[in-house]
């Protein structure tokens, strides 16, 4: 079988997120909100897969899969656990991270803020208070004048879309947002603040005033970045279904991609890509939402290997920049539906790139099972299973699947850099 070619130095990679894998985060705001009363999360993060410990392990695991990027991010509540005292071992670990990486011919890609901020920053105000965006774009300056001469590309946010996304697709029962809105209240209770937020965990009737806040900090954390390193890609990474319409199905499509994802889109024209992050197809039919017939995931949506090269090609339709893959995958307990699922995607996606759609790289989320924010231990993405006593790290089939599609592309399909 015939393959389209990639450039040489496409990215392939895997994605992760610190306060999912790296365990006890004990200074953000997610760790309060876990263990507010009541809480939206199933269970506390604890120890996660106590990757602040075992970084060096995890990116020989990474190496070993023949992968030359690793998308990770900084913690800020790591790096600033109290408003304006900042810790040199935080610094000191991310940047052994970065260097790491380096060292097994991984391409360092960094994101500021995956949904998690310090619980100062949220007790203050959160994204929505008048500062936010100055001590945001201090955290990405202090990180990138330490080692961002060393990293290959930078994403300021990590999915701001997403609540707007599980909202226009009722992802969570009515119970959930009451819950949310109660947990919210009682952070606000215990810490004596106007209001306490998270990036993950907002309120409906709170979205245009948090679109507005995230865009705002994006551009400044953008500015900041751009004055210490001029040449280094930035962008930011939105949640983005591939949303395809039935006949009689166009309307509600269209409204759906207005409602979410556009926004962000028409704010990526001034970066250097976006980053896409995609997991399901949804069909949009003349009464709403259809669910074609076949094997689903665990998200309730069939699967469709395509869905990752439909949302790319929109992305890169309305932003008119290339697109990095920052995550893609699947939620599953069946290890067999996710071997199967990462080859035939990248191969859409790779005739998806022939076909003339500048994508940078390809991150598979995620190395390891790990804390999956609301839904806890339960939900199952990653390449390795992890004991939850001895946290040892086992790979599934899937690892070697992604191995070997990465070097089939890699080692047999290669052509020179991009002109």
């Amino acid at each position: 079988m015939t393959h389209p070619r990639l450039p040489a130095d496409f990215l392939w990679g895997v994605a992760t997120a610190g306060h999912q894998n790296e365990g006890d985060n004990t200074a953000g705001d997610t760790w309060f909100l876990e263990h507010t009363t009541p809480s939206l999360f199933r269970e506390p993060s604890g120890p996660a897969c106590r990757g602040y410990e075992h970084w060096a392990a995890d990116l020989d695991l990474v190496a070993g899969l023949g992968l030359n990027a690793f998308r990770f991010s900084v913690e800020w509540a790591r790096v600033e656990p109290e408003r304006g005292i900042v810790s040199a071992e935080a610094l000191d670990h991310y940047e052994r991270l970065v260097d790491g990486c380096l060292e097994r011919g991984l391409a360092p890609v960094v994101t500021f803020s995956h949904f998690t901020a310090p619980h100062w920053f949220a007790a203050a105000g959160s994204w929505t208070a008048a500062d936010a965006p100055a001590r945001f774009a201090e955290q990405c300056d202090r990180v990138t004048a330490r080692f961002g001469d060393r990293i290959a590309c930078a994403v300021t946010l990590n999915e701001p879309n997403l609540e707007q996304l599980l909202q226009a697709g009722a992802k969570l029962p009515p119970e959930a947002e009451r819950l949310k809105e109660e947990m919210l209240a009682a952070a606000a209770r215990a810490t004596g603040s106007p209001g306490y937020g998270s990036a993950n965990v907002i309120p409906a009737g709170r979205q245009e005033e948090f679109q507005e806040a995230f865009t705002r900090a994006h551009r400044a954390a953008r500015e900041a970045v751009k004055a210490r390193r001029a040449d280094l890609p930035l962008g930011v990474s939105i949640a983005l279904a591939d949303e395809v319409a039935v006949p009689g199905g166009e309307e509600r499509r269209n409204a759906k991609r207005a409602a979410v994802y556009d926004h962000w889109l028409r704010e990526a024209r001034h970066d250097d890509f976006i980053g896409v992050q995609n997991y399901e197809r949804i069909v949009h039919g003349p009464d709403g939402e259809v669910l074609p017939d076949g094997e689903r995931n665990g998200m309730g949506t069939v699967i469709e290997p395509a869905s990752l090269a439909g949302a790319v090609r929109y992305a890169h339709e309305v932003a008119g920049v290339p697109v990095l893959v920052t995550e893609h995958g699947i939620q599953t307990a069946d290890d067999t539906q996710r071997a199967a699922f990462i080859p035939a995607a990248v191969d859409a996606l790779a005739a998806e790139i022939a076909a003339g759609t500048p994508v940078l790289g390809y991150c598979h989320w995620t190395l390891m099972d790990n804390f999956e924010w609301i839904f806890g231990y339960g939900a199952q993405l990653g390449l390795h299973e992890v004991d939850r006593t001895t946290f040892r790290r086992r790979p599934k089939p899937s690892a070697a699947a992604y191995a070997d599609v990465v070097r089939r592309y890699r080692d047999g399909l290669a052509q020179g850099p991009r002109t």
